[in-house]
């Protein structure tokens, strides 16, 4: 300890500058990473000569025109639904004006009805009254008669009643001989 201070003490492992120990080298100049990238070189030169880069350009081509054709579609497809979109809203909206009509329709049906109904009401009342009316009538004229023949009959009875004790055997004589003769 030095002024109150641990001291530490610390261990340099750096190699001398140059070239790194254990790396290989082939003359001296050629260290592995000069062959890495002289692989990497001849593998694109292989790649270009067998035509890879047109290769993956015509398949990317294809990838695009596959791509577009979808896009196309759907744009077809977005549109055709749209229109059966609209088709169908304006087939709701006619339902809805069909509906409301046929509901009119059926109201006026229905009030036709009921003014047909009070009608035919009032002339059943009417037809009926008109036979309880000829019905009372011919009561009346039943009883009126059966009142007028009940009366023949008593005045009839009371006229023989009082011929019988006014009248006697010659006065009956005298009564059909007359009738005789006037006959």
């Amino acid at each position: 300890m030095a002024n109150g201070h641990p001291t530490e003490t610390v261990a340099h492992t750096e190699a001398p500058s140059g070239h790194e120990a254990g790396e290989a080298t082939v003359a001296g100049i050629f260290g592995p990473g000069f062959f890495v990238a002289l692989a990497m070189l001849l593998v694109f030169a292989l790649a270009i000569w067998k035509k890879v880069p047109s290769a993956i350009g015509k398949s990317l081509d294809k990838k695009i025109a596959l791509i577009r054709e979808q896009l196309e579609e759907a744009k077809a497809l977005r549109q055709e639904a749209e229109a059966l979109k609209a088709e169908y809203e304006a087939k709701a909206k006619s339902a809805d004006k069909e509906a409301k009509a046929m509901l009119k329709r059926a109201e006026s049906d229905a009030e036709t009805i009921v003014a047909k109904a009070a009608e035919d009401a009032e002339a059943l009342v009417a037809r009926r009254q008109a036979m309880a009316e000829a019905k009372i009538a011919a009561e009346e004229r039943a009883a009126i008669d059966e009142i007028r023949a009940t009366a023949a009959r008593s005045a009839a009875a009371a006229a023989a009643k009082l011929i019988a004790e006014r009248n006697d055997a010659s006065s009956d004589k005298a009564l059909v001989d007359k009738a005789i003769a006037g006959l």
